[in-house]
């Protein structure tokens, strides 16, 4: 039996296995997914899938700003 009978012409997922949401975009910071696209990512067609991967790049300046450090902490002294 050949491995060729398993494979599928679909998009694989993102997934890398760091499923964490931040808190204010609302996406997994692993994969750069939003929980419905995750949950929903088995009954996408493929090209509902490609129109999320091609989007993902670009998604990952929405959870790269800096939170904390040093101007945060002193405005936390502040209030």
């Amino acid at each position: 039996m050949s491995d060729e009978i398993w494979k599928r012409e679909e998009i694989e997922s993102p997934c890398v296995k760091i499923c964490v949401v931040h808190p204010e975009a609302r996406l997994c910071t692993g994969c750069l997914r939003s929980i419905d696209e995750i949950t929903t990512w088995g009954r996408m067609t493929r090209e509902e899938r490609r129109a999320i991967m091609e989007e993902l790049p670009e998604r990952r300046a929405k959870i790269a700003v800096r939170r904390g450090g040093r101007d945060a902490r002193l405005k936390r002294r502040i209030t």
